[in-house]
């Protein structure tokens, strides 16, 4: 991931490595180590946002883990469940809009080593939307657009994908253009019954939105919080990326994300 935010080794005993599937979305048991800048305890809160209600702490120096694993009895182990997406918080770790849940509650994971920028627990249970091309007529599938895109992946600066989000999210779903102006028109213009604000849990071949002073940016998820993006990792290029690092590298406003509807067929 290029989030600029490195998770240094926390040097605590018996913290197990995560288990990552190469390709495939977080599915398995991850640890790790809370550790906060003033060694204070870190809040659990009620929901994934650091206005949500405080429901406990977790103190500096804890080992948290996923599942059944277990660091020993020389440390106050807790159980992560799942990740989800909130609000942004900048912490030891750097900035991220990642929270684990922890027992029942949750913790910032800008707090929490982990051993990776990104995710590395499953989805919290409550989002069961999937990405569908039901009523846009879209010549794809969601499943065809995915594939097409990670197919696009590249590191050279090519003039057709510098500044041409829309068009290439277009392109994923088998047309030649979006119909719409701009990233930030196409949202506008997407029916609120395609649309879901807010919501950060964006299924495999949905498009995530931003706003911006300009044209605002879109991009596609392959799922398990990534997604493919023209220009974040370089200009003309093609490459993986996560919604925390489009706001915090070009300071976008995520919008939401919505089924693959286009205003060129409309």
């Amino acid at each position: 991931m290029n989030m600029g935010i490195v998770k240094r080794m926390a040097g605590v005993a018996g913290i197990a490595a995560a288990i990552v599937v190469a390709g495939a979305g977080p599915a398995f048991a991850a640890s790790g180590t809370v550790h906060t800048d003033s060694g204070a305890a870190l809040t659990v809160r009620a929901t994934p946002s650091t206005s949500g209600a405080s429901v406990g702490s977790i103190a500096d120096g804890t080992a948290v883990t996923i599942s059944c694993q277990t660091n020993g009895s020389t440390v106050t182990a807790v159980t992560i469940s799942c990740q989800t997406n909130g609000s942004t918080v900048d912490g030891k770790y750097g900035t991220s809009d990642i929270w684990d849940k922890v027992g029942d509650g949750y913790v910032s994971d800008a707090y929490v080593y982990t051993g990776s920028d990104g995710r590395v627990a499953p989805d919290c249970a409550g989002s069961t939307l999937t990405c569908s091309t039901a009523g846009t007529g879209d010549p794809n599938t969601c499943a065809e657009a995915v594939a097409k895109a990670k197919s696009r992946i590249h590191t050279n600066d090519l003039d057709s994908y510098e500044g041409w989000c829309d068009r290439i999210n277009a392109q994923n779903y088998g047309w030649s253009a979006s119909g719409s102006e701009t990233a930030y028109i196409h949202w506008t213009q997407i029916p609120a019954s395609f649309k879901h604000p807010g919501d950060y849990q964006v299924p495999a071949g949905g498009l995530a939105f931003f706003k911006s002073s300009g044209a605002g940016h879109t991009m596609i998820s392959i799922g398990g919080g990534k997604f493919l993006s023209n220009d974040i990792n370089g200009y003309g290029s093609y490459t993986e990326t996560t919604i925390a690092q489009i706001k915090s590298k070009w300071g976008q406003t995520y919008l939401g994300w919505s089924q693959p509807w286009f205003k060129v067929n409309h």
